[in-house]
């Protein structure tokens, strides 16, 4: 594979997938993942970036394969204290999981930002790719249902997603500035390629495509952009996507997730069980087994990507 840095623009628990592949193939020091930010929320005093925080437990090994989040191995005294004494439990927080929190809030009280942060726990789990929040501004995803406005988190993880979704607003987004380390690595003349991670597009990739500069400065990167389906079959591997997509009166297909991308997508990654929507993309394209249950998984779409994004190098953009 050729040499060059990779830059993948990730949400949560599939994204994380894509992204450990990611690193485990590229050499060290050669991927940055930029995580969606607009998750987080302020919850019993502490500041939680739940996108932030899978990605660095999965690029680190501590992550809880089953239930996707979290860290694997933890225990919950807190969460059964807070319990006994009648406090919120609707938002599970590990006894691991929870010093992560007490400590990024006491370090951005401080005054430190939560790029720095971010690196500096990084480094301490050893975790060689640069994770980047999207921004260090304040930016919220907030939902109009079929019960009102809510808090994505409220949605999220209290309502289970119950709520018909109605309208996507990102609070803080207009005003908020992308992290300049992403515009710089899209900007860079060793950028192999940027990697749309089979992540949520509505809630996970929006956010961040939403800052401004970010949509323009894709379009005039010069490496290839590709993007994975969090699609196949017409369902979402996990998580709200084919809901919201239907609730908004979208197709819940992979075509639909290639044409919200198609200002700046130079190609596309259809799982093999959805070739025969290939025709409709009207894009280069390859296929690629994309439903990740293994390690072996996970690289092998890594390479795929890889080796797809070196087919379109050469290729002017349009």
């Amino acid at each position: 594979m050729s040499e060059g840095e990779v830059l993948a623009l990730s949400g949560g628990i599939g994204g994380a997938k894509l992204a450990l592949g990611l690193s485990r193939v590229l050499p060290d020091g050669s991927l940055t993942v930029v995580a969606n930010t607009a998750d987080d929320f302020e919850h019993l005093g502490l500041n939680i970036s739940p996108d932030l925080d899978t990605l660095m437990y999965t690029l680190a090994g501590l992550d809880n394969p089953e239930a996707g989040w979290g860290r694997g191995n933890e225990t919950w005294t807190f969460m059964s204290v807070l319990a006994s004494l009648g406090g919120e439990t609707w938002f599970k927080l590990g006894d691991g999981d929870l010093a992560v929190h007490v400590e990024r809030t006491r370090r951005l009280r401080a005054g430190e930002s939560l790029t720095a942060i971010t690196a500096d726990f990084c480094a301490r789990l050893g975790i060689a790719a640069r994770l980047l929040p999207m921004s260090d501004d304040r930016v919220r995803t907030r939902l109009r249902t079929s019960d009102g406005w809510l808090e994505f988190q409220e949605y999220f993880v209290h309502r289970r997603c119950a709520p018909e979704v109605r309208e996507i607003a990102f609070e803080g987004a207009s005003v908020a500035k992308p992290n300049p380390a992403v515009l710089t690595a899209l900007s860079s003349s060793r950028l192999r390629a940027v990697v749309i991670c089979p992540s949520n597009p509505l809630i996970s990739v929006d956010p961040i495509l939403a800052l401004p500069g970010m949509r323009a400065a894709l379009v005039r990167c010069r490496a290839p952009v590709i993007a994975v389906s969090p699609i196949i079959g017409g369902k979402a591997v996990k998580g709200p996507t084919a809901k919201m997509l239907a609730e908004l009166g979208r197709p819940v297909s992979a075509v639909e997730v290639a044409l919200h991308y198609r200002d700046f997508l130079d190609g596309f990654i259809l799982d093999e069980a959805d070739a025969p929507l290939a025709p409709a993309l009207d894009m280069p394209f390859t296929l690629a087994k994309t439903l990740m249950h293994t390690l072996a998984d996970r690289e092998a779409l890594a390479r795929g990507v890889l080796d797809f994004a070196g087919t379109l190098r050469e290729k002017p953009r349009g």
